[in-house]
């Protein structure tokens, strides 16, 4: 047990100086335990030998996120994206040198949007892996909530042959379900259920949304983390009556491009892509 809590420390420490804002361990049995997705989405169906699942988080800063769809957004998003598959290679690369055979499954898992309207599904769910790593909950938008930065987060999961000591998941939901996100959605690809804190997700309008963003140079379209009110980011950046200024946005916009309130904002959007919403 001691060397394999010195190793977990390890591989903490060593993801932590890469750059990884958020951390989880999670033992592949759980995949099973749960029993809540197709046994060949799971660990041990895509690699045998795994034993533990380490999914690593980084932030997407709420400022940059508050301005999509934009060309600003969209660079934010592709960096977190390279660096997570950056530090998802260098830890297995790490793992293998002190002789733990390791794989990793990069951050998105589908090549373009077509194929993902034919095959709907990524071959690995990196949210269903970091809840399982105690990472965070499942809220209305389908997204991970973390308590750092609530859905505002990028993951990658790398796998291990070691067993390691795993993370509890998070008992609580941190889904208040407020709504925001339904609400907010441009394409009304968001319902709410009673019986449940994760939402339907529609899958083909919000596809359209991001296949328009995509020509525009702006994706992803994001809103749904942009509005949603949990994480501690939010202290950070201390916002007074910011989810009156998200569901009053559109209508706003609509009646006046140019209202005050959105400045800050729309004044990003107008530049760098070919935003149809912010036409030069």
């Amino acid at each position: 047990m001691g060397s394999d809590m010195e190793l977990r420390n390890k591989i903490k420490q060593f993801c932590q100086d890469a750059g990884a804002d958020i951390i989880g361990f999670a033992p592949v049995e759980r995949w099973d335990q749960v029993n809540e997705c197709p046994v060949e989405f799971r660990p041990r169906s895509l690699w045998e030998p795994a034993r533990t699942v380490i999914v690593l988080g980084v932030a997407m800063p709420l400022p940059i996120v508050e301005t999509t769809p934009s060309l600003l957004h969209k660079e934010m998003y592709d960096t977190a994206n390279r660096t997570l598959d950056g530090m998802a290679y260098n830890l297995v690369r790490y793992l293998n040198r002190l002789g733990h055979a390791s794989y990793y499954f990069m951050r998105d898992g589908f090549g373009s949007l077509r194929l993902l309207k034919d095959r709907p599904a990524a071959a690995f769910n990196h949210i269903t892996a970091a809840k399982y790593a105690g990472l965070g909950t499942v809220g209305v938008n389908n997204c991970l909530l973390t308590p750092e930065f609530g859905p505002r987060v990028r993951l990658v999961s790398i796998f291990t042959e070691v067993a390691l000591e795993p993370d509890p998941m998070v008992a609580k939901e941190l889904c208040i379900k407020c709504g925001t996100c339904a609400k907010c959605c441009p394409v009304n690809a968001l319902v709410m259920k009673e019986d449940s804190y994760k939402g339907e997700f529609i899958l083909l309008p919000c596809l359209e949304r991001h296949r328009e963003l995509t020509a525009d140079k702006a994706y992803p379209c994001g809103i749904c983390t942009k509005v949603c009110p949990v994480g501690k980011d939010r202290r950070l950046y201390k916002q007074k009556g910011i989810l009156k200024k998200y569901l009053e946005e559109s209508e706003a916009l609509n009646a006046n491009p140019d209202d005050p309130r959105y400045k800050s904002w729309t004044h990003v959007r107008k530049y760098g892509s070919w935003n149809k919403e912010f036409p030069r």
